[in-house]
């Protein structure tokens, strides 16, 4: 277990900082598209306050980190009045997918930017190091957690748009026990759970460096 008070802190910043993007990104993807309900809730900033949660932004990412398994978590969910949206099912995936593909992003730039200034290798010494890799893998562990097809995650939002109506009518019966569901995944199949977690971060790794030519 790695308990370094000063990693921990870098981490809780790291996460904080990945959780208001990600969750600000659904915000104003919902206002180009015509829904105004979290920007008249206050959720268009970049005020860490109006978005963490205590339980998913800070003690499960904190408790993941100590225990080696990889980093996921959330924020507190940002509004959205389906029916004011272009489009509604398809506007919704919209909104929907804008969260993972921002962490998808960061990770992705963070790496970029790790990988040419070679701070991600150490050259800049272990805190340097230690801030890139986990950027890269804090916004990688968002972006799978967050994709799973379950509700309310975003993948479910995603998956909706394109399921027959059987799947629907399911994911709207689920909806309200979603997050005791997937609490629930994580405690029973833990192992295989980060075992998928883990496959998937080194499948998104291997394409960066294919990118780079490495």
């Amino acid at each position: 277990m790695n308990t370094n008070p000063v990693l921990i802190i870098i981490i809780l910043i790291i996460t904080v900082f990945s959780v208001v993007l990600h969750e600000l990104s659904h915000g104003i993807t919902a206002y180009w598209l015509g829904d105004r309900t979290a920007k008249d809730a206050g959720r268009l900033t970049f005020n860490p306050i109006k978005h963490i949660d205590p339980y998913m932004s800070i003690l499960v990412p904190v408790i993941l980190y100590i225990l080696r398994a990889p980093v996921f978590g959330g924020a507190k969910p940002v509004p959205v009045n389906y029916h004011n949206l272009k489009w509604r099912e398809w506007g919704m995936a919209l909104v929907a997918i804008a969260g993972p593909l921002t962490n998808f992003l960061l990770a992705f730039i963070s790496f970029l930017i790790g990988h040419f200034s070679g701070l991600i290798y150490g050259v800049g010494g272990d805190i340097p190091e230690f801030i890139f890799v986990e950027l890269v893998y804090v916004n990688i562990g968002f972006m799978l957690f967050n994709l799973i097809p379950i509700p309310p995650l975003d993948g479910s939002r995603v998956l909706y748009a394109f399921a027959p109506d059987f799947v629907r009518n399911f994911f709207n019966s689920i909806e309200r026990y979603g997050f005791i569901i997937v609490y629930m995944m994580i405690f029973l199949f833990g192992e295989v759970f980060s075992q998928l977690m883990i496959n998937g971060l080194n499948g998104i790794l291997s394409l960066f460096y294919w990118t780079v030519g490495s």
